[in-house]
């Protein structure tokens, strides 16, 4: 029987991903429809651009041609007109010297004629009419200002729609998800000379598979690859999963997306939880800030405290106290999944995370304000109580650094200290391997190894940050560095040094 219903049970839940996996189908057919009378309508209004574009050119360039031939037209009259202008003068001059020669042949008086011969003859020497060209300047054709558009409309008939790029094929063997960055290679499934560049576009999502249309975050995107290959880089894993594309361009026109790959981005992303924090601590998100207005029902533990001239109470033993510290709210989400517990209170100026560590390996990187005057970096099991330090429980351990009166740097755990005779970074990485039982921290920057903390956790291990005078920001969603792992692997490779402070 109950194999059966387990039986039923893994039918039921097949069922259910099959059918969630055809409505997100049937949504992206749907999508697809409209997307296809969208670009029609598009195309069209584009041809219509086009080839309105090529009327107008086609009509300038028809107006500057004829505007060509008109000025053509009217040097060839203007300079016919001219040479007509001479001919007339020219003819004028001719008929009255043929007149006069006429009239000259009536002279009787044998002197008057040979002075009136000598006359015409100079006369006729000079005219104008035997000097002119009786010659046209220009010619009638005009067939130098003829066209033929044979050839034109020959191409213009060859017009046919733009080359569209083929979509790239993603090579998903060769992508790689390491160090917070994405790099992803594609390839064109034929050589294509006249691809200027790609386009990348990628967003986050908690789905696998196929890309989902709702509920969704919008596609960034990445122009102007001219490499078939590109890494993204400075990425925040707060998502399991990345949906990424790929589309070629021309210089005209962008071709199809390739299939869409979705690659696991798999990260430790947390909070810190400001309903368990100290109400001298104001936390918003990853930052935490030391508050000293803050928590007026502590104001007889702080006046206790202002009395010992200023000493750095992180620094001192612990003590209780009888003021009641504010209960979480029962209503609160996370009050519930951290089973409501009270507020850290007394000189346990402390925040936790908001998820816990139970499996695998992690990573966290901590950056302290310059002007921070104390503070501890690390991990402790859920148990610790309201007035506990860390460091300072046998369930507990962390990095501590005192930058009040001069600088120390130590590792605690269970109430010892181990001092570590190097500088303080700027930012402190945080490696926790659950199951490897070890707890590392590292220089964020060059990835020097700090100190080491090896142990059997026997329970979920939370984030633990405690801070007087300045504030801490965590970086979360960040894989495991490929440097930090090279190091474990060369470390536990030589069997590692086991810190004297570690739980036998």
């Amino acid at each position: 029987m109950d194999e059966e219903r387990e039986t039923l049970q893994r039918i039921v839940s097949t069922l259910v991903n099959k059918n969630d996996e055809i409505h997100n189908f049937i949504d992206m057919l749907n999508h697809t429809i409209s997307n296809v009378q969208v670009n029609s309508s598009n195309a069209i209004s584009e041809l219509d651009e086009e080839f309105d574009g090529l009327y107008s050119v086609l009509h300038e360039m028809k107006g500057s041609m004829a505007n060509t031939i008109q000025q053509e037209e009217a040097r060839k009259i203007q300079a016919l007109q001219d040479q007509l202008s001479q001919c007339s003068r020219a003819l004028e001059s001719s008929e009255e010297l043929l007149e006069l020669a006429v009239q000259s042949l009536d002279i009787k008086n044998p002197v008057e004629l040979l002075e009136a011969s000598r006359q015409i003859k100079d006369s006729v020497t000079v005219a104008s009419a035997f000097r002119l060209s009786l010659k046209p300047k220009v010619s009638d054709s005009m067939t130098h200002m003829m066209v033929d558009f044979a050839l034109e409309k020959r191409m213009l008939q060859a017009v046919k729609f733009l080359p569209v790029p083929k979509a790239p094929e993603i090579d998903v063997a060769a992508c790689l998800v390491a160090d917070n960055c994405i790099t992803i290679s594609w390839r064109m499934p034929e050589e294509d000379s006249r691809i200027d560049h790609f386009v990348l576009e990628y967003r986050k999502t908690n789905f696998d598979g196929l890309p989902r249309l709702k509920g969704e975050q919008r596609w960034e995107l990445v122009d102007y690859i001219k490499a078939t290959q590109y890494t993204l880089s400075g990425l925040k894993f707060d998502t399991k999963y990345m949906n990424l594309r790929v589309q070629a361009c021309n210089k005209a026109v962008a071709g199809e997306y390739s299939d869409p790959v979705t690659l696991e981005t798999k990260a430790f992303l947390f909070s810190l939880d400001s309903t368990s924090s100290h109400l001298n601590l104001k936390v918003e998100d990853t930052c935490v800030e030391w508050d000293p207005t803050g928590g007026k029902g502590q104001e007889k533990i702080k006046g206790k405290e202002n009395k010992n001239s200023g000493q750095n109470p992180l620094l001192k033993s612990n003590r209780r106290s009888n003021t009641a510290s504010p209960k979480r709210s029962t209503n609160s989400p996370r009050a519930s999944a951290r089973g409501g517990r009270d507020r850290f209170a007394g000189e346990s100026y402390t925040v936790l995370g908001d998820t816990a560590v139970e499996s695998g390996q992690h990573y966290w990187e901590v950056r302290a304000q310059k002007d921070c005057k104390s503070y501890s970096v690390g991990v402790t099991y859920r148990n610790l109580g309201k007035f506990d330090q860390l460091g300072k429980t046998n369930s507990s351990w962390c990095i501590h650094i005192n930058n009040w009166l001069q600088t120390t740097f130590s590792a605690k755990h269970n109430n010892k200290a181990k001092t570590l005779d190097i500088p303080v970074p700027d930012r402190i990485g945080v490696y926790c391997d659950f199951d490897g039982g070890q707890l590392s921290f590292y220089n964020a920057s060059s990835k020097a190894l700090l100190h080491t903390f090896r142990a059997k956790f026997t329970q979920p291990l939370l984030p633990g940050f405690m801070i007087w005078c300045g504030g801490l920001t965590v970086s979360t969603g960040l894989q495991v560095p490929s440097a930090v792992k090279t190091l474990q692997k060369r470390e536990n490779g030589l069997g590692g040094s086991t810190s004297s402070l570690n739980n036998a």
